[in-house]
């Protein structure tokens, strides 16, 4: 339970922070950039922003007021949240891959898709825990 707790918190200041970045330059310029080159359309620039600070928030709030929280509601919110982020993350290695996305307006300036591979990797593990531990938090439930 400590990694899903340690990484759900990472999970959520991470996407909020790339969210909440994407409004200064340099970030703004490059996501700008990012999303023109790789033929996403202008609806992908507000979705993408909005979709980070979105789902940061809602993890943090899942978080913060877990004990408040039925079971039920906390695994849909995390849930959906963590496969907000896989679809993100996609969306991310797909402009990485983008011949047409320079590498000097990723993060890290490289073009390898490290960075989104390894938040996917993330959001797919917590999803499943978050599955698992529901259904033996269920089981429980049943035999009491």
């Amino acid at each position: 339970m400590k990694y899903y707790k340690i990484t759900t918190w990472s999970l959520a200041i991470s996407m909020f922070m790339f969210g909440v970045l994407k409004f200064v330059n340099p970030f703004k310029n490059w996501y700008s950039v990012q999303v023109t080159n790789s033929n996403l359309g202008e609806l992908s620039y507000t979705l993408g922003i909005l979709g980070e600070i979105t789902v940061g928030t809602t993890l943090f709030l899942c978080l913060l007021y877990r004990p408040k929280i039925s079971n039920k509601i906390y695994k849909w919110l995390t849930s959906v949240s963590f496969l907000a982020i896989s679809i993100m993350m996609m969306t991310g290695i797909y402009v990485h891959l983008h011949p047409n996305v320079p590498a000097n307006v990723l993060p890290l300036k490289i073009k390898p898709p490290y960075i989104p591979i390894f938040f996917l990797l993330i959001a797919l593990s917590n999803f499943f825990l978050t599955i698992t531990n529901s259904k033996i938090q269920d089981r429980k439930e049943a035999n009491r």
